[in-house]
């Protein structure tokens, strides 16, 4: 039987017409990033779907996953997904989360929207960080075109409690099909925000950039606007 390892998911997103999927591990409090075999990692439907649904954010899962992964280069998270079933095994609350929010000067290395490739391979690889969970005081966003399948794409501005501020193209399904819907943010929210793979814009001069993405988003009860959360995880059966 594949070793296991215990994770609450923070992103379910788009990723090249899959999905991308990270969480913190529950033992350690570490970020990790479950990859295929596929030449970006991207984790298809056949892989992640359990009992037949999404991964959702919040949920404590199960992932047969190795202790190494392909870095791409850049990323210290992956770990590479074994044979194996996923399952559910309990979901925490929005508070519990509050303890894993960075407090780092920048969001993801640095005041810009992007991340050049050889600024992350500068770095030692316990440092090159691409997953970050950030509290957000206000969120606005805004379409900004269509993606495939004739989905609206949409953006988000987000500004910390440490007074950080970033906008970043918003790839979380969920969050994304409640804005179609009509919803707006109003309330504060737990923001994971990733780094995509390389990609270079045309005309682009710089290095290879890879680009801050706003990849999940819990929204914050009112109570636990400003205290740490102490709530633990709930188990299923």
């Amino acid at each position: 039987m594949p070793p296991v390892t215990r994770l609450i998911c923070l992103a379910n997103s788009w990723k090249r017409g899959d999905r991308c999927i990270a969480g913190i591990n529950t033992f350690k409090g570490q970020w990790i990033r479950p990859v295929s075999n596929l030449p970006d990692g991207r984790v298809p439907k056949e892989m992640r779907l359990i009992g037949g649904t999404e991964p959702a954010l919040l949920e404590v899962l199960e992932i047969p996953i190795a202790k190494t992964g392909p870095d791409y280069g850049f990323e210290s998270e992956n770990l590479s997904i074994l044979p194996g079933k996923w399952r559910r095994v309990g979901q925490v609350p929005p508070p519990y989360l509050l303890k894993y929010c960075s407090q780092e000067e920048y969001i993801l290395h640095n005041d810009q929207r992007y991340v050049t490739v050889s600024f992350m391979q500068s770095l030692p690889p316990v440092q090159r960080r691409t997953l970050q969970l950030v509290k957000a005081v206000e969120l606005t966003v805004r379409p900004i075109g269509q993606r495939f399948e004739h989905v609206d794409k949409w953006e988000g501005s987000i500004v910390t409690a440490n007074g950080q501020q970033l906008t970043a193209t918003i790839t979380d399904p969920v969050f994304i099909r409640r804005l179609e819907l009509g919803y707006r943010p109003t309330n504060q929210y737990l923001v994971t925000v990733s780094l995509s793979m390389p990609w270079r814009p045309d005309n682009w001069e710089e290095d290879d950039p890879c680009w801050k993405l706003i990849a999940g988003v819990v929204e914050l009860p009112e109570p636990s606007r400003g205290k740490i959360g102490s709530e633990g995880v709930r188990d299923e059966g």
